[in-house]
């Protein structure tokens, strides 16, 4: 595979409207900046998108995942994306920054409680039957009405739109996947999600995940399989896997990935992703 440019990063505007606002919609088809980039990017924020009209493919970190009428793909900050558009899209992006929920709801676990953000063991879009969509685009219309005429107040009616439009499609996405809707489940496994994200490459036993979470590994394990139906360790290999195909994509070194995912020899790390893919880092690379 030939030399990769780093992907570009897009940020949020927050003061794009005057007042700051961390939260923003648009139409797909009129917006022209990051939206159907066809380069390899990613975003510092989450996005929903909602796809309408239109045909081709969307990658996302390793996944190439196909656009077609009455797709959400949901995206997380730092994931690596890029578009191959056959089709026009047409179709909205609802694009946040997580202190916007953040501020309203207090609770720093509030989006590792929906199925589909921070995802690596199921798909991160699904298509949903015309009417379920027809829900979704219910409560964009208003989120739309009310950036046409923001009030001091807009940003509370906002949010609450938000927060059901989010509900309603963890649910839709529970369905699809037949994985567990329930967002009220034991907040250690949410804790135990967000600090995959952030120290997966401190240590990636089920021990000290554990230790961080003052409970015990077989109490880990068991919540872990009644949310996702995975054990701790696979939700850990699986998150690394994911980690990894992102950085080989990124055309980084087997000894770059190596260290800075905490493995201890390049030869290591080589032995780790064949065990879990049947194919060396090299062949993966030479196959994306």
């Amino acid at each position: 595979m030939a030399s990769v440019a780093k992907p570009k990063t897009y940020h949020f505007l927050p003061c794009k409207y005057g007042q700051e606002l961390l939260l923003d919609i648009g139409r797909i088809e009129k917006l022209n900046h990051y939206v159907l980039d066809d380069t390899l990017h990613q975003l510092s924020f989450y996005e929903i998108i909602f796809i309408e009209e239109g045909t081709g493919n969307f990658t996302l970190d390793e996944n190439k995942m196909p656009v077609a009428p009455h797709t959400i793909i949901f995206t997380s900050p730092g994931q690596v994306r890029r578009w191959e558009i056959e089709e026009k899209v047409k179709g909205y992006t609802l694009l946040f920054e997580k202190d916007f929920l953040h501020l309203f709801f207090s609770d720093e676990l509030f989006l590792y409680r929906f199925q589909y953000f921070h995802q690596y063991s199921s798909p991160t879009q699904m298509q949903i039957s015309e009417v379920s969509f027809g829900k979704c685009l219910d409560l964009l219309h208003g989120i739309e009405q009310e950036f046409g005429q923001l009030q001091n107040d807009s940003n509370h009616l906002i949010r609450s739109l938000l927060y059901q439009l989010l509900v309603i499609l963890n649910r839709y996405y529970a369905s699809a996947y037949n994985v567990q809707r329930d967002t009220s489940i034991h907040s250690d496994f949410y804790r135990f999600r967000s600090l995959l994200e952030k120290k997966l490459g401190d240590d990636r036993s089920v021990e000290a995940y554990s230790k961080m979470l003052n409970i015990s590994p077989g109490f880990l394990n068991k919540i872990c399989r009644q949310f996702s139906g995975l054990s701790a360790q696979q939700m850990i290999h699986y998150k690394l896997i994911s980690e990894i195909k992102k950085l080989l994509y990124q055309n980084k070194s087997a000894k770059e990935i190596s260290y800075e995912l905490g493995f201890s020899d390049p030869s290591n790390f080589n032995r780790f992703f064949k065990k879990f893919t049947g194919i060396t880092p090299q062949q993966y690379r030479r196959n994306i």
